[in-house]
């Protein structure tokens, strides 16, 4: 599996849980806030990329110090192989905590019926109509509601979450969108980390940190 970062230690990043964090390499959404420019490209050279038995490596001897793993990105769920390297975590006994923007249902379906996750946490970008707007491209809107659904019915802990971004989201949208979740589903705005955002005219952009929302 392509891995362009790993972050050995988070106390953050999996609710409960003292966990690693592993970026994947690669990205389907063009996101013009996305804070990790550098995840998107398929085709980043090998030298920059983190072994992946390395990772591995490090993660058995950790055994008994960390309980969990988050899978992040770029997008893990175009990652070919994603489901081997869980498996692989899954069978040193570690949680797995999963991120995804929702954009291939299928191999959440997957990996929910293997087992292989344990958390779950889908970014909701935008109300459906602007959704192109906030990723860069055309957006596979009814995939991203079937994901929606799949997350919400799984019976795996999981929460929606959206990023403030000033200037591409409106009010209004921040009002809406918390009306997208499914019932009896977890939703939070995060804020916007404005230094490394994709689109450079973004980069001056103070990150909004209140919550309008429930």
């Amino acid at each position: 599996m392509k891995i362009g970062g790993f972050q050995k230690f988070t106390l953050s990043d999996f609710p409960s849980r003292i966990a690693s964090i592993v970026f994947t390499q690669g990205c389907n959404f063009r996101c013009p806030f996305c804070h990790n420019g550098n995840l998107i490209p398929m085709d980043r050279c090998e030298e920059e990329l983190v072994p992946e038995d390395y990772v591995l490596a490090y993660l058995e001897r950790r055994i008994d110090q960390l309980e969990g793993v988050v899978v992040t990105g770029g997008e893990p769920t175009i990652q070919p192989d994603l489901g081997l390297f869980l498996q692989r975590i899954r069978k040193m006994g570690f949680q797995i905590k999963l991120d995804t923007n929702g954009s291939r249902p299928e191999a959440l379906e997957t990996l929910f019926g293997q087992g292989l996750v344990d958390y779950v946490a889908m970014d909701i970008k935008a109300p459906f109509m602007g959704y192109s707007a906030l990723t860069g491209g055309a957006a596979p809107v009814e995939k991203i509601r079937e994901s929606m659904r799949l997350v919400s019915k799984s019976g795996i802990n999981h929460h929606f979450r959206t990023t403030l971004v000033p200037g591409l989201l409106t009010e209004t949208d921040l009002e809406y969108i918390p009306s997208m979740v499914p019932e009896g589903s977890a939703h939070c705005f995060q804020s916007f980390q404005p230094a490394n955002a994709l689109d450079p005219a973004l980069r001056q952009t103070g990150g909004r940190t209140s919550d309008p929302g429930r």
